[in-house]
């Protein structure tokens, strides 16, 4: 059975959704998202492409101009909705690690 598309986010699909809290064009993408980690996550100019038309087919990010080759991007209700149970699922992982490394009975 294949995967459901979107039930969990992948780091690189995570900040994307995160950074379009703000509207963004790809090239602003492409720089906040490895400055925003420290250089923790890299997203590829063809990934980032490929992630922004999902989104946008799924209705998480919305299109909003287009200059010449330059577009511009924001996240809609449904991607802050996706974007905030991906937090809780990565938040319920760290309780749970906390949890059993500080010795707490399960």
């Amino acid at each position: 059975m294949p995967r459901e598309k979107f039930k969990t986010l992948t780091q690189q699909m995570f900040y994307v959704l995160l950074c379009l809290t703000k509207e963004r064009c790809g090239i602003e993408l492409l720089e906040r998202i490895p400055q925003l980690t420290e250089g923790r996550v890299t997203v590829g100019s063809g990934t980032l492409y490929d992630l922004l038309e999902a989104f946008q087919q799924a209705g998480m990010i919305r299109e909003t101009k287009c200059e010449g080759r330059r577009r511009s991007y924001e996240i809609t209700p449904a991607g802050r909705e996706k974007l905030a149970e991906e937090y809780e699922r990565i938040d319920q992982q760290a309780r749970d690690y906390r949890r059993l490394i500080e010795g707490d009975s399960l």
